[in-house]
């Protein structure tokens, strides 16, 4: 690989690539790294720490039984978990029928009319829907600016909505029902938690009608198991609805990954934040689901972008919407009646021994009245037993749920009975008989939910097996073939960096128990911080944003944060290049900046000039400069220390975009070039899969001066001195994945990491010079060399009619997924191959890259037709090829076999093109109709 680069060694190659001023000095002080058999027999010692107790603290967070098919074949399956987001729809039909299944599971549920194919946490949905009603308001309503929040929403919500209200001018007004005015002209939208904090479950119909009748907006945080029983927020009239969907069998991992879900009105369609699936058509008419083009509304309207969501918690979602066909609409009814007779046993048990239930109506909750003596004594008597309970001023919460038993009731009810030291004899047999699932008119569910065929078909282990295994043989995947995403960075996730993901130590812990259980969790995590503070340069971490683009926001919030503890209100201009990821702009009008563009060169470089006199002109209001380094277009920017020198002389503070890290580590490091902030994504650099689009992780590092606003949580306490509020629902985020990166640095250790970004450089570097001399390779550095990445310059090929797209759905007949498409620039491949490729992998992608070149070549000479050739017409399904009649002007082989490797592993795409503008004219974003799936079923 060396020869065919023309390099002596690979620090030779390293010194040609990154420039020698901001090259580390020494080695990365980690500790020396373990073997795969070490790691885990040590590793299980501190999860052996984590103490599980029975939770009944609730708040949005709650034990349940994952049925193994789905434990087994989709949560611990590489075929599941290493997939992309599915921008290649044809390649990725399984997982957009899985997260059709999703939404359309939560618009049943919801009673609503469309949903998303999830968000990251309940209290992140919340905030997304305040914000998207903000932008949605009525035009008599355009300068209100105050939004209504019961004061009975979960306490992290609240804390929340704080962070997000204040930036971007929203006045929240946090306040009992009973206080709200909905003739307040001021007044665009309110939040109602149903059930709510306490568990009382409230018919909120008239207040969504008086609402409605002075164009107020109304929207719902929602349990979604008890909406099998109880009337949907869309029969009350609610305008969006949110909430998680982590009790259908996704374990709570102290805090997360979970699917949440947000659902609203057709009328929304153009606002509603991340990742909708909708059906459209293939080239041939046949149905296929692809993702609807707002769903990145960030990389369109960039700075007038609402949300920064680019994500979604897809293998999560996936789950969920597993969980409900398993189960179907039986059974989860089953499921929800049995868990709300258990809370009615224990409150009929409790108030014989003579305590009093406050709640009028409730699902799983109830709430016991208790006066400081007496819960002293439960608490103690409760922990001592093993069970963690919620403790309000004046009352315990008991929060029930599908793990739950009788026997658990009969513990519980002794904790009481000790604590008063009042026993009664219970006929439990009788009591249980007794029970009735009765709500007031107006409570009661009575309208039908997921009836459409999907749910009500594959109930035995085995049919359900089946249709997994079905889905996934339609996705193609890293256990597949390399996937070369410049940004994306799909890398080795390594079997023993999973195993442990699915312990109980670490998947049935509630976020909120007592810190002292989770001695497990905190030394992981404080083990992780210094880790991943020594590799960045900086000097401590927060582990709590659970998504890059919230890693984003949270740099931008400590920043801001900073600023006005110095008294630099004002400073609100934030500098990005016209490079950017898309999200960056998006995340910084939410932290309530101004956006100024900084121009690129011609060699796709920074303008320091123009940088500087922006810098310059805006100095009394520069708040930060936010730069992906190595740069978006896969090149170590020479002037990068200048750069940020010149944002600290005029005021501002640097953010560097941690998507490119996969080049910087070891080798130098955001400190090292002069930043102040990075997020990381763990899902990119640190080896947390992708989950086919989620779930993610993007933690931020800062220097010493921002420290102290490192964000908190209300109900744990995390952060920096003078923390911000919080940016996830949970003190560590999605804390349950962080396994995956500590193991893999575990394993490196500070040599290995190193090594790995060398051929990480090494890889990029090999793939372009064999590809230079067919593809135009658009920008490199000073030395000729790409970075990690490099960008192929496909547009001159238009003059011929190809465009990039007919190149990457063409590379699907050789059984690759494509590179990064159109993105920096349009009519590119942006090509990042990582270091745990192999070069014979590395050559059959450049093999086949060579091979569509001379496909294009065949066009240019007039061998080939323009509209009619192998290139216009991919891919090519088994069922085209198998066909009698073959109308095509070359031979079936040279349409699937296109290179002798691809005989050997074959990859079919289950569909032929996808018409995605159909699929927008045309939006729909459920189950195809039941006529038409009776149809698909006979073709598949």
């Amino acid at each position: 690989m060396l020869d065919q680069i023309q390099a002596a060694s690979i620090d030779e190659l390293i010194d040609q690539t990154i420039p020698k001023a901001i090259q580390l000095e020494k080695p990365l002080d980690l500790p020396k790294s373990k073997t795969e058999a070490s790691f885990l027999k040590e590793f299980k010692k501190l999860a052996s720490k984590n103490k599980i107790y029975k939770s009944f603290i609730g708040l949005g967070y709650y034990d349940t039984i994952v049925p193994g098919v789905i434990l087994r074949n989709i949560l611990e399956n590489p075929g599941w978990y290493t997939a992309y987001t599915p921008y290649q729809a044809e390649i990725a039909q399984g997982r957009l029928e899985a997260l059709i299944n999703f939404q359309t599971m939560v618009m049943d549920l919801t009673g609503m009319e469309m949903a998303n194919a999830s968000l990251l946490d309940e209290a992140t949905a919340a905030a997304e829907a305040m914000t998207m009603l903000f932008a949605s308001k009525p035009r008599d309503k355009k300068n209100a600016s105050k939004f209504f929040v019961d004061e009975k929403i979960f306490p992290q919500t609240k804390d929340l909505l704080i962070t997000r209200a204040a930036p971007i001018g929203i006045e929240l007004v946090i306040a009992p029902l009973s206080e709200l005015d909905l003739t307040d002209v001021d007044l665009f939208g309110i939040l109602l938690q149903y059930p709510n904090l306490d568990g009382e479950v409230i018919d909120h119909k008239q207040l969504v009608a008086s609402a409605k009748e002075n164009n107020v907006l109304t929207a719902f945080a929602s349990d979604l198991l008890s909406l099998t029983l109880l009337t949907s927020p869309g029969e009350m009239g609610a305008d969006v609805v949110v909430g998680t969907s982590q009790r259908f069998g996704v374990p709570m991992g102290y805090g997360g990954p979970h699917a949440a879900f947000f659902a609203t009105k057709e009328a929304y369609k153009r606002q509603i934040p991340g990742r909708i699936i909708g059906v459209s058509v293939d080239k041939e008419g046949n149905r296929a689901y692809r993702m609807a083009l707002q769903t990145r509304e960030q990389h369109i309207k960039r700075e007038k972008a609402t949300s920064n969501i680019c994500t979604a918690q897809v293998l999560l979602a996936v789950m969920a919407g597993m969980y409900a066909v398993y189960h179907g609409p039986k059974s989860l009814k089953e499921i929800a009646a049995r868990t709300h007779g258990l809370a009615q046993l224990t409150a009929k048990a409790l108030k014989m021994i003579g305590y009093e239930q406050l709640n009028k109506n409730f699902f799983d909750t109830i709430k016991i009245k208790t006066d400081p003596v007496q819960q002293s004594k439960i608490k103690a008597f409760a922990l001592s037993a093993e069970m963690n309970f919620r403790y309000e001023e004046g009352a315990v919460v008991l929060a029930f749920d599908q793990a739950k038993t009788i026997s658990d009731v009969k513990a519980v009810v002794e904790v009481f009975s000790k604590s008063v030291n009042h026993r009664v004899e219970f006929d439990w047999a009788k009591m249980v008989s007794e029970l009735e699932l009765s709500y007031p008119e107006g409570l009661m569910r009575t309208s039908e939910y997921l009836t459409h065929p999907v749910f009500n078909q594959f109930h035995s282990e085995h049919e359900m097996l089946r249709y997994i295994k079905r889905l996934e043989n339609k996705d193609l995947s890293l256990v597949h073939s390399m996937i070369s995403l410049g940004s994306c960075t799909m890398k080795l996730n390594a079997t023993t960096e999973m195993i442990p993901v699915t312990w109980p130590e670490f998947g049935q812990l509630h976020p909120f128990a007592p810190q002292d259980q989770a001695a497990g969790y905190y030394e992981l995590f404080q083990n992780l911080r210094n880790w991943l503070s020594e590799i960045t340069g900086f000097a401590d971490t927060s582990l709590q944003p659970n998504s890059g683009a919230q890693g984003e926001y949270a740099g931008l919030m400590v920043i801001r944060a900073y600023h006005q503890s110095r008294g630099d209100h004002h400073r609100n201009i934030a500098l990005i290049p016209t490079s950017a990821h898309g999200t960056n702009p998006a995340s910084a009008v939410m932290a309530g900046m101004k956006v100024v563009l900084v121009k690129c060169d011609e060699s796709g470089n920074i303008d320091v000039e123009d940088l500087r006199a922006k810098a310059e002109s805006h100095k009394e209001n520069l708040a930060s400069l936010m730069v992906t380094y190595p740069s978006t277009h896969g090149v170590f920017e020479e002037a990068i220390q200048e750069i940020c020198q010149i944002i600290h002389d005029n005021g501002g503070q640097v953010y560097m975009d941690g998507a490119n890290m996969n080049a910087q580590v070891g080798l130098t490091s955001p400190g090292r070039i002069g930043a102040d902030v990075c997020h990381l994504n763990l899902h990119k650099t640190f080896c947390i899969p992708h989950g086919g689009g989620g779930p993610g992780m993007g933690p931020i590092c800062v220097a010493e001066h921002l420290v102290p606003f490192l964000p908190g949580n209300p109900l744990i306490e995390t952060g920096g001195t003078s923390a911000i509020s919080s940016i996830s629902a949970a003190p560590y985020g999605s804390a349950s994945i962080l396994p995956i990166s500590y193991a893999y640095i575990a394993m490196m250790g500070g040599d290995g990491l190193t090594n790995a970004t060398k051929i990480a450089i090494l890889n990029a570097n090999y793939i372009k010079s064999r590809l230079e001399t067919h593809y135009p390779i658009l920008y490199t550095g000073k030395e000729g060399r790409a970075a990690h990445e490099m960008i192929l310059d496909c547009r001159a090929f238009k003059e011929i009619g190809i465009e990039v797209e007919d190149i990457a759905k063409r590379l699907m007949d050789y059984g690759f997924h494509a590179p990064t498409v159109s993105f920096p620039v349009a009519g590119t491949l942006m090509v990042e191959p990582t270091e745990s490729e192999t070069k014979a992998e590395l050559d059959r992608f450049c093999d086949a890259m060579i091979a569509i070149r001379a496909e294009i070549q065949e066009v240019y000479e007039g061998k080939a037709d323009k509209e009619n050739n192998v290139l216009k017409n991919a891919p090519h399904t088994a069922q085209l090829a198998l066909a009698d009649n073959w109308d095509f002007p070359y031979s079936r082989e040279k349409a699937v076999y296109p290179l002798p490797f691809v005989k050997g592993n074959k990859f079919w795409p289950s569909v032929r093109r996808v018409d995605s503008a159909y699929g927008d004219r045309n939006l729909m974003c459920s189950c195809i109709p039941v006529e038409e799936y009776a149809d698909a079923e006979v073709e598949a």
